[in-house]
């Protein structure tokens, strides 16, 4: 078990919860403004009353999608795939970006070609 998923075991406080109807992801880190909601509240802890701030979908309708920062993907999948799988969201961002833009000044270069 990679140390990202031991982390994600030891602290289910910080999991963030997507709306399944709308995408919005409420993050504990950050609260909810709309609905006075203080940062550092666990999702178990809102009100039961809580709505999703974007479409007004009830607490049910959220599924825990884990902390932020951990790799994306299911688990048993994670030691495949030349060692990608194990790339959070955003390292593969810059691994996705920065290939499109070295490719770019390649192709760039050739008009320097003559």
């Amino acid at each position: 078990m990679s140390e990202q998923a031991e982390q994600a075991v030891e602290t289910p406080g910080l999991d963030r919860f997507e709306c399944r109807a709308c995408g919005y992801v409420y993050e504990p880190e950050k609260g909810d403004d709309k609905h006075d909601i203080p940062a550092g509240t666990d999702f178990a802890d809102l009100p039961v009353n809580w709505r999703c701030p974007v479409c007004t979908a009830k607490k049910v309708a959220f599924s825990n999608i884990g902390p932020a920062g951990t790799v994306s993907g299911f688990k048993e999948n994670l030691n495949y795939g030349l060692g990608v799988n194990n790339l959070t969201p955003g390292q593969k961002n810059i691994l996705i970006f920065g290939a499109l833009a070295l490719g770019f000044l390649f192709f760039i270069s050739l008009y320097g070609l003559q």
